[in-house]
């Protein structure tokens, strides 16, 4: 800028003449910022956002499944699945298949060490049982270890061991 250029003038109409300039100056100079913003907040979620999913796969995602499931009949069991409404009073399903029942079965019992109740000395009676079967491979076949755990009450003072 040139020292003329800073010289207020005195004549109204070229005073308002460099007002307007210097608006629109400023106007232009405030898109350009914003712009500029816009597209650095954008370069931004680009480079450090999450790459798997963004908040409008997860909306649009949402409001399909919500649609999907008034458009089912209440009563049927796919409304429950795509709402995620679980039905408490329905067994639960293991979560993988059981063993083959052809394979070599190997059972250990692990029982307490005495049979009476180690607080009131009381007669300890057999209530249940926690079984876990593993999967061993022996070179050239495959055995099944079942670890049978009973579940043991006392009649006396109804502790659980």
């Amino acid at each position: 800028m040139q020292p003329d250029e800073f010289k207020v003038p005195d004549d109204p109409s070229k005073l308002r003449a460099l007002v307007d300039v210097l608006m629109s100056e400023l106007k232009s100079s405030h898109i350009k910022i914003t712009d500029l913003e816009q597209r650095l907040a954008g370069m931004n979620r680009h480079r450090f956002g999450t790459r798997s999913e963004n908040a409008d796969q997860l909306n649009l995602t949402l409001e399909n499944a919500e649609i999907a499931a008034k458009m089912v009949a209440p009563d049927d069991e796919e409304a429950f699945e795509l709402t995620g409404v679980a039905d408490d009073d329905a067994p639960r399903k293991p979560k993988r298949k059981p063993l083959p029942d052809h394979l070599e079965r190997n059972e250990t019992v692990l029982t307490p060490s005495s049979d009476s109740c180690g607080s009131c000395g009381g007669a300890m009676r057999q209530i249940g049982e926690d079984a876990t079967e593993e999967l061993e491979y022996v070179p050239g076949r495959f055995i099944v270890n079942r670890i049978v755990r009973p579940r043991f009450t006392c009649g006396g003072c109804e502790r659980f061991s």
